[in-house]
């Protein structure tokens, strides 16, 4: 029991010795982890990183030196532990180790040791060691242990995954002896559609203080890629704060040998370090945010006589349009609560637009779109203009509400199938309303429909319609109405006319993406066949039905040959060929616009009030020739009014005076015969039914031709008076009224044909065949003095020749590899924007 009681005594007082020694050891290994945790070798640089671990070494040396000196305590100072915490009189436990002096001969002595080391012997049992008792408050009063322990604690949490790197970066002292060709290097470089050059950020050189400290924040463009370089030693440190983070992996290139590179995204403002080469190199970045694109319309949508689209628009970016398109958004109509939403088989006719360059920092462009086959045409929508970036920034114009452009039907049936299939079109849920009107339309075809393949194909449509039960087989039907509409609108035209259209576009597409000479020939070639077919099914279609040729003013339109499409082609072929692509896409257009005119100059067979009104309109026509020729006639009078007046002054002549009043009375009776014409043509109109242009508007602008009358009247009257100044004022309102009168007279036409503007059919007045301002190919006519020229000017031969010695001068100096290279890059930009 004695011996136990020992060894417990011993062992507490070897942990009493061990454990001030472990506790200064630990603590000076939790102040280095907490410091560690917390960052200090990572913002320290390599020199400082090796004074500190010095500092440390010093310290946890200081804090091991007492275990050095830590012994294993003896049995005597175990028994002193054991009288000492058993807190026994007489001190039991050294009484026991204790020896007798020797003595010989005193037995009284030796019996009363004997019953000394007895009693001890008895008080073994309740010896005790005791717990041990370090004492480190006495070593450290503060408590600086817990603090340490409190501050390593919050410090791993705070670490998180970086724990192993920040402790490992106290043994990074790479930088303290820096290598002779040790340097470090950066620069920005902005996204390629920029186009702005990298930039060269100043770094570290041998020998060399970092300057960017003390330099400014660096503006570039968002999203640009910081590159930093370091050369002569590995291991480079970067910290970056605010909008700067690593790039991903994939988007890292392979960095030269020797060499090591890290590579940042700049997306907002921020700062980028470099630690590890003495001094650190820190820069600062303010990013330019990539603004949307701007897009807006320039002009009102213009529609086209055919049923096509033309857009005007404008465009603008910081660093160019990449891709522009025009969307639209059927409006919405107040509907009752209890019926059913509409169901459309067809999405919106979006499209997309032609930009003026391939990269457009700003500028106009005008896109015409073909709408006149997709079921949206004729239906109110918003239109909305949407341009993006290379940075997929989207920029939007505002809403603009419209009615999408129609082709024009001029006979009864066709516009009632194209009516119904818009109905289906846009909402599947009006089958019924669709079929009733499909059975209506063949009510007594005896007397309506004369021709049986007719009856015959919409019987089949309505049979079609009412089995179909998927979209699918209702798209069909609604493809159905549109081909049995167009037949009996044009005939075998129709078809032509889509192959023409569908070569138009391949070529401008082909010219737009700068197609090869070869590929271009094709497309001229497939061009002209499809020209041939179509003027060929046209000639065919009016020898069938000699009613719908009827001719033009003969005396006031050029003939149309086929030598002029001819060499209209040839020369357009010419212009792409060489080059002029952008003019060789304006005479397509113009071509395109010849052939829109010709087809709506055919009349069709319920056109008697239409003849009516262009014979009205053909003899006003004439009337302004007259009127102009009267004016010029007065002019001269009075100008040898003026002539006689000088050389005869003071000598008055009874002969010249009686010249001029006889003069003045041709001119009198000659607008008194014109006046009367005029009058007789608006009783004509009048008893016809037709309305004056201009009638039942208010103010002095509402009858254009009754004003003329009244200018006409005037002039008549200061003729007889012989006052021709006044005369050559008064014709010349007359000649105003008359030309405002005939383009309402021609707009009115247009509405009551179904070819101009009005509630369904949107059209554009300037360039109506009914205005008689051109010839059905878009030429102008001569002999009229009221409208717009509508004609497109081409480069001539000079202009392409020019070009093409620019192309090839160019061509040649980018070959001669002498030349700079800022030169060359300048002249391959041109080559290609060409």
């Amino acid at each position: 029991m004695l011996v136990r009681a020992l060894g417990r005594a011993r062992l507490a007082i070897f942990w009493e010795r061990l454990w001030p020694a472990l506790a200064s050891i630990a603590t000076a290994a939790g102040l280095f982890l907490a410091l560690s945790w917390l960052g200090l070798w990572v913002s320290l640089p390599p020199l400082g990183r090796a004074i500190g671990l010095f500092v440390f070494f010093v310290l946890a040396v200081a804090a091991t030196l007492p275990l050095f000196q830590v012994r294993w305590p003896a049995a005597i100072e175990g028994l002193r532990r054991l009288d000492r915490t058993s807190l026994l009189p007489h001190r039991p436990a050294t009484a026991i180790a204790d020896r007798m002096a020797p003595e010989a001969g005193d037995q009284f002595a030796v019996a009363l040791w004997r019953a000394h080391l007895e009693r001890a012997l008895r008080a073994a049992e309740a010896l005790k060691a005791g717990t041990p008792v370090p004492r480190l408050a006495a070593r450290d009063p503060y408590a600086l242990r817990g603090l340490v322990l409190i501050l390593a604690v919050a410090a791993f949490f705070a670490a998180g995954g970086d724990r192993h790197k920040r402790i490992a970066a106290a043994f990074d002292w790479q930088g303290v002896v820096l290598p002779a060709n040790y340097r470090i290097d950066a620069w920005v470089t902005p996204p390629a559609y920029t186009g702005r050059p990298p930039q060269i950020l100043p770094g570290l050189r041998p020998g060399e203080q970092s300057q960017a400290r003390v330099s400014g924040p660096v503006t570039v463009p968002a999203g640009s890629t910081l590159v930093v370089r370091s050369t002569g030693q590995s291991g480079l440190d970067v910290a970056v704060k605010g909008g700067i983070a690593e790039a991903k992996a994939e988007a890292k290139p392979q960095a030269l040998k020797g060499t090591e590179e890290r590579h940042f995204t700049i997306t907002g403002a921020g700062t980028a370090t470099v630690k590890g080469g003495g001094d650190d190199v820190v820069w600062s970045f303010n990013a330019i945010p990539d603004r949307p694109p701007t897009i807006a319309l320039a002009k009102e949508p213009e529609p086209q006589l055919r049923g096509s689209l033309l857009l005007n628009y404008k465009v603008e970016d910081d660093y160019g349009v990449v891709d522009a398109q025009a969307t639209f958004d059927r409006k919405s109509a107040t509907a009752q609560s209890d019926a059913r939403p509409p169901r459309p088989l067809f999405d919106a006719p979006n499209f997309t637009l032609v930009l003026p360059q391939a990269r457009t920092r700003a500028g106009a462009g005008a896109t015409t779109k073909d709408l006149s086959e997709h079921p949206w045409a004729g239906v109110d929508v918003t239109m909305t203009l949407v341009a993006r970036d290379e940075g997929n920034n989207e920029g939007r114009s505002a809403g603009h509400e419209m009615r999408l452009p129609e082709r024009p039907f001029s006979k009864p049936l066709p516009r009632a199938l194209i009516e119904q299939r818009r109905n289906l079109a846009l909402d599947a849920n009006a089958k019924a309303g669709v079929l009733g009107a499909l059975d209506a339309l063949t009510i007594a075809p005896e007397r309506f429909i004369p021709e049986t393949n007719v009856y015959l194909g919409l019987r089949s449509i309505y049979w079609q319609l009412s089995r179909s039960e998927s979209d699918d087989g209702l798209r069909d039907v609604v493809a159905r109405l549109w081909s049995m509409a167009v037949f009996l609108e044009d005939g075998n035209v129709s078809e032509t006319e889509k192959a023409l259209r569908a070569a138009q576009d391949a070529l401008r597409d082909a010219l737009e993406r700068g197609a090869s000479d070869e590929e271009l020939k094709k497309l001229m070639d497939d061009l002209r066949a499809a020209l041939d077919k179509f003027m060929q099914a046209l000639a065919e279609e009016l020898r069938k039905n000699p009613q719908m040729a009827r001719p033009l003013d003969p005396n006031s339109m050029r003939q149309l040959r086929s030598q002029d499409l001819r060499a209209m082609l040839d020369r357009m072929e010419r212009l792409a060929r060489s080059g002029a692509k952008d003019a060789a896409k304006q005479m397509l257009d113009q071509l395109r616009a010849m052939l829109d005119n010709l087809q709506m100059a055919r009349p069709n067979g319920d056109q008697g009030d239409g003849d009516d009104m262009q014979s009205a309109l053909d003899e006003l026509g004439d009337m302004i020739r007259q009127q102009q020729q009267l004016r010029d006639r007065t002019f001269r009078q009075g100008q040898d009014q003026r002539r006689q007046q000088r050389g005869q002054r003071g000598q008055p002549g009874q002969q010249g005076q009686q010249g001029d009043r006889n003069q003045m009375g041709e001119l009198r009776q000659d607008q008194q015969a014109l006046r009367e014409q005029l009058k007789k043509l608006l009783e004509e109109l009048k008893q016809k039914g037709f309305s004056q242009p201009g009638q039942g508007q208010q103010g002095g602008e509402g009858d254009p031709l009754g004003r003329a009358g009244e200018a006409m009247g005037d002039a008549q009257g200061q003729l007889g008076e012989g006052d021709a100044d006044s005369a050559v004022d008064s014709q010349g309102r007359a000649l105003e009224s008359l030309r405002k009168g005939a383009q309402g007279m021609a707009q009115s036409m247009q509405q009551q044909m179904g070819q101009g503007p009005g509630p369904g059919n949107p059209g554009r007045t300037g360039q109506a065949r009914a205005n008689q301002d051109t010839d059905p190919l878009g030429r102008p006519l001569r002999g009229r003095d009221y409208g717009d020229d509508t004609t497109v000017k081409v480069p001539g031969e000079i202009d392409v020749q020019r070009a093409r010695r620019i192309l090839e001068e160019l061509r040649k100096r980018f070959g001669e590899n002498f030349r700079p290279q800022l030169e060359l890059e300048y002249i391959e930009r041109l080559l290609k924007g060409y």
